[in-house]
This record gives structure tokens, sequence and C-alpha cells, in this order.
């Protein structure tokens, strides 16, 4: 959450499709800003923050009165956000980064670009995210697997 707290107007690149997020440790990294989060953010600037955007504010996300969004602010919007989706599980900021990762790489997306968009230091922390469902797994198997194609084809 305090990557969010801590955006800018500024660290918006919407010609180049990036986003730059400071870390831990002012760390700073780019990620890419597909379609889907451009227009939200784009609406999101052009309607509900221009009602409460301060004069001279250089933060991306405020609240009603033109400030920063607090710690609370942030998890009561995911929370409410989580409630209108029907998700039952329990939701942490740590299940978005997780499910960022799982998504991308089970997308065949390079280990070593998600390490960078999550601003892993170590490869073997972004390793953790690679461990895929064992149902994923067997279908895969059936699905590549030469002896596996032979059965099929003989059905």
């Amino acid at each position: 959450i305090s990557e969010l707290q801590n955006l800018l107007l500024s660290d918006i690149e919407f010609e180049a499709g990036f986003i730059k997020v400071t870390g831990k440790g002012n760390k700073q990294r780019l990620v890419p800003l597909g379609e889907f989060s451009r227009k939200a953010i784009d609406e999101y600037l052009n309607h509900a923050k221009t009602n409460t955007l301060s004069e001279g504010s250089k933060l991306l996300i405020v609240n009603n009165k033109g400030e920063a969004l607090s710690r609370v602010g942030y998890w009561k919007i995911i929370k409410k956000r989580v409630i209108e989706s029907g998700i039952s599980k329990k939701v942490s900021p740590h299940t978005f980064r997780h499910s960022f990762a799982t998504h991308l790489l089970e997308g065949g997306a390079d280990l070593r670009i998600v390490q960078e968009m999550l601003g892993h230091a170590d490869i073997s922390t972004t390793q953790i995210y690679m461990e895929i469902d064992r149902e994923y797994i067997v279908a895969e198997h059936k699905k590549y697997h030469p002896r596996e194609l032979a059965r099929t084809k003989r059905r």
C-alpha cells in the first residue's frame, strides 16, 4: 500500500506506457501500464480527482479532502471492492502482488521480467511464485506429453 500512497502524478508516463514505482529503500522501477489501468487512471483524473484535487497536489490518489489517502482509507476501498467482486477468500495487499506474479508466470512471462516489476533484489524471492498448482501440472502433462497425445488420438 505504501507504493500506492507515494505515487505522484509525474510517475505516470502515459505515452511510454509505464508507471514509475518507488519501493523499499527508495528503489525505483518501471511497471507497464496496461490499457485497462490506463483508462481507469484517465477516468479517475478527469472525473473523480478533479473534484478533490487541492491546488498543487502532486499525489496521484487523494481522499475527498484532496489530501493523501491513508493506509486505512486504501484498505477500506480494497475491502469494498473485494466484497463487490464476490471474493470470499481473505485478501491482503500481498494477495495482489502474488496474483500479479502468478498470472504473469503462468502466462509464460520471463521470471527476470517479473522480478523487475515486483522490485525483488533476489531472483529466489520471485521463484516462490512459480509454485504451480497440481491440477495445472497434470493438465499440461496430458496436453503435451507424447504418450498422452498418442492416447488421446487413439480414443
